[in-house]
């Protein structure tokens, strides 16, 4: 790979799910619940640029815009039949790149994916998206399904 190929790879960011990916977490036909993996990576200072009505009177941090995404998003979240089952400070892998590191972890329990995107694409729920998309740099989402424990 070519130095400038690995800046580039370097530089892409997800905030967003693709509608490939959308399409895919849905033919994967998951039946009962979903554990959603979140690795968040928040910005020094949060940008509300794409929704300046949501723009607090003062500067913000990132972490700080996440927190208010979590407060307009919980209603909506326990409403559908979700939950946050995890929360807790990131920080630098164990066993991964070295130069990656992640600020917030969540495990989110949903309890079927048709009661994620009904969720997901709540009407008041999105109203306040804009405080995430504001605090995230960089993100991953894994939708995970149980699987039994061996004995």
């Amino acid at each position: 790979m070519s130095d400038q190929n690995i800046l580039n790879a370097k530089t892409i960011r997800y905030v967003e799910p693709s509608q490939r990916a959308g399409m895919r977490f849905m033919q994967r036909g998951i039946k009962g619940s979903v554990i959603m993996l979140n690795l968040l990576r928040f910005r020094d200072v949060a940008d509300y640029t794409a929704n300046p009505e949501l723009t607090p009177g003062v500067p913000i941090s990132g972490a700080e815009a996440f927190n208010r995404y979590i407060e307009h998003t919980l209603p909506f979240l326990r409403e559908s039949g979700g939950e946050v089952m995890f929360l807790g400070d990131g920080g630098e892998f164990l066993i991964g790149p070295e130069d990656e590191r992640w600020d917030l972890v969540m495990l989110i329990r949903q309890s079927s994916a048709q009661s994620f995107l009904a969720f997901s694409s709540h009407q008041d729920y999105l109203a306040g998206i804009g405080h995430r998309t504001a605090a995230i740099e960089d993100s991953r989402l894994l939708p995970m399904a149980e699987l039994p424990i061996p004995i």
